[in-house]
């Protein structure tokens, strides 16, 4: 996690945007097949890493954000963009492609 913390240092998503790191299914379904990566889904559970300070309203008011650095989310299937910092693969998504907070 070190290294996360790190990547959210040197990125400052902008408006209502937010950086996460994906978080990589099973690899084994529960009856023991190990699946191989074409046919592993991708993700759509992360970590925000960091979050914008929302979006500017047309009333020139800024919008709140729903979500905060360190929270568990899920995220639509084909929202973002993937990227790559320091060899760690990242996204950056809309908040309003996040579907829900994940309480622990």
């Amino acid at each position: 996690m070190a290294t996360a913390t790190a990547t959210s240092k040197k990125l400052k998503p902008l408006g209502d945007r937010v950086v996460i790191k994906p978080i990589a299914r099973e690899e084994m379904t529960k009856s023991g097949i190990v699946l191989p990566d074409t046919a592993k889904e991708k993700p759509q559970e992360g970590i925000i890493l960091a979050a914008g300070p929302g979006k500017i309203l047309d009333d020139g008011k800024r919008e709140q954000m729903d979500v905060k650095e360190g929270d568990r989310v899920l995220y639509s299937k084909y929202a973002g963009t993937e990227f790559k910092v320091d060899g760690e693969e990242l996204l950056i998504v809309s908040q309003k492609d996040i579907l829900a907070i994940v309480e622990s």
